[in-house]
């Protein structure tokens, strides 16, 4: 973990030091030629020492910290896009004979500061209402609320979770599936859990580990499960009061499951009834289609979360956001319901899937 932060603080370094150079060529006469490298140092080491301080002091002033910490990690990285970008249209221009240089200065700053306005709004915005229409033979006719990286705690406050939550009763889902992914550190744990449970629906609340769940401990993520009243499955199966199953399995990228101990879960399944497959990042789909499930629900990619970061998500995965079909199956994936870390959203707006089954 240690040769990880390190390895990202110098990544972080040289964005900045990017968007200090490309400023630079761009207005030399502000004369800021040594501050390029060294005020980015500066910025860095700040910046990691309030990731790292934030994770075991909770109050007031470390919630600023912790937010003005993880929003400068995302501008940086959205400014380095902007102004990589511009220093590859300049280089071109200029093979071309044509000195753009001001202009294209001036131009890339007020791209900059749209962007980052942008990014900022969707980061604040609550999360917005995504319905989603299937029709599945067979099955009785329900609404599923998904609830998926929430990434409750230091980075979401209460407060806005209360009202995601009050809109969620709003729609009087059948139940709730909760795909991972859910609590991370911080003050009002136990307030957190209890909203989850205080949601009553008439086929229970299913759900399944994340990544992140393991990441802040597993013990300790079991337990908040279950103070959330979430009935959790851990290659396991369970059936609602109408007949749906719900099968679920650990996070498979992190405990490195393959496609035979994922297949021997959904066998359990009888094959009569409709079949739901839960899976914290999207993987298994072929896999579940063939074995007969009727939905699958995924969340992890956030689709992207950053524009164009969702570009190198897709690298991992073929499918990153939106409603699929696998042979008969209907596969959704989730951009998720807040954000990880960086409290920002840029062209990959957040939200609350209601899942309409045979309306």
């Amino acid at each position: 973990m240690g040769a990880f932060f390190v390895v990202a603080a110098v990544i972080m370094w040289l964005m900045q030091v990017t968007v200090g150079a490309w400023l630079f060529v761009s207005f030399p006469q502000l004369g800021w030629k040594y501050p390029v490298a060294l005020f980015p140092l500066l910025l860095t080491v700040l910046m990691f020492a309030g990731l790292g301080y934030t994770r075991t002091h909770w109050g007031v002033w470390e919630s600023w910290i912790y937010y003005f910490s993880y929003a400068w990690m995302g501008l940086v990285f959205l400014g380095f896009c902007v102004c990589a970008g511009f220093a590859v249209l300049h280089w071109i221009l200029n093979l071309c004979h044509f000195n753009c240089r001001a202009c294209l200065g001036i131009l890339s700053v007020a791209t900059m500061c749209t962007v980052f306005g942008m990014a900022i709004y969707g980061g604040i915005s609550a999360p917005r209402l995504k319905r989603i229409s299937v029709t599945v033979p067979g099955a009785p006719k329900m609404k599923i609320a998904l609830l998926s990286d929430t990434h409750l705690g230091m980075g979401v406050s209460y407060k806005r979770f209360d009202k995601v939550m009050s809109r969620i009763e709003a729609e009087k889902p059948d139940s709730l599936l909760v795909l991972g992914d859910v609590f991370e550190y911080g003050p009002e744990r136990e307030k957190y859990a209890a909203r989850i449970k205080n949601l009553l629906t008439a086929q229970g609340t299913y759900g399944v580990f994340g990544n992140h769940e393991y990441y802040v401990g597993y013990e300790n993520s079991k337990e908040f499960f279950k103070e959330s009243g979430i009935t959790l499955l851990e290659n396991g199966l369970a059936q609602m009061p109408n007949g749906v199953q719900v099968a679920g399995i650990k996070d498979a990228k992190t405990v490195r499951m393959t496609a035979q101990e994922a297949e021997a879960v959904l066998a359990k399944a009888d094959r009569q009834k409709p079949l739901i497959f839960l899976s914290h990042t999207p993987v298994f789909a072929e896999e579940a289609a063939r074995h007969g499930a009727a939905l699958m629900f995924s969340g992890h990619t956030h689709n992207g979360q950053i524009f164009p970061f969702k570009y190198l998500v897709r690298l991992q995965f073929p499918r990153v956001y939106g409603l699929f079909e696998v042979e008969q199956m209907k596969f959704y994936i989730t951009s998720g319901m807040f954000y990880w870390g960086v409290p920002l959203r840029f062209l990959a707006p957040a939200e609350i899937p209601v899942v309409e089954v045979n309306y």
